[in-house]
């Protein structure tokens, strides 16, 4: 009876422990590389210039079918690449408001398929990637043609994804536009 309830004590603590790990994993690990990252983004801004951002993003969100490559493929590109996940996102805040979702959607579209090519992008998703190489390579096949053909793949996949948000946000927005204006 002793035995189980010194057990249950231990099981019980072991939780708390586990969790305080797990924050002083984040705290140590987590929050600080996002700061380093956010303040890296925020000199490369001002090195760049505010103006040259914005001019950039603006382009991505002006209206007409020549800017949604800009917006949901150059964009999302740059970002994952440069700023990796999850701080690709925040290129984001440069896009006009109707033009959000779908950037999102084609940015977090996009943190898999350069994984092969580009491992820093996502390294918390990696082991994915590995998995499927381990695979190829106990078949005996190279890893670069299976690379390319997945970052390529994942370029059509991106731009589609956001046309498709772009086209389902802009229904929602006339039809609370319209809602409006009724009331």
């Amino acid at each position: 009876m002793l035995q189980a309830i010194e057990n249950g004590a231990e099981y019980f603590i072991g939780i708390f422990q586990t969790g305080a790990g797990w924050f002083t994993d984040v705290v140590v690990g987590i929050v600080p590389l996002l700061i380093v990252l956010l303040t890296g983004v925020n000199a490369l801004i001002a090195f760049i210039g505010q103006e040259k951002v914005n001019k950039f993003a603006a382009l991505a969100g002006r209206p007409g079918w020549q800017y949604t490559f800009v917006r949901y493929l150059a964009l999302p590109v740059v970002a994952v690449v440069t700023l990796t996940n999850p701080m690709a996102y925040t290129l984001g805040t440069f896009v006009p408001e109707r033009n959000k979702p779908a950037f999102y959607d084609a940015a977090v579209s996009f943190v898999h398929p350069p994984l092969g090519i580009l491992p820093h992008v996502n390294p918390g998703e990696l082991f994915v990637w590995l998995g499927i190489a381990s695979g190829i390579e106990a078949a005996g096949l190279d890893l670069t043609p299976l690379a390319v053909r997945y970052l390529l793949v994942g370029l059509v996949v991106i731009y589609l994804r956001g046309l498709v948000t772009q086209f389902i946000v802009d229904r929602m927005w006339a039809r609370r536009d319209s809602a409006a204006a009724t009331a």
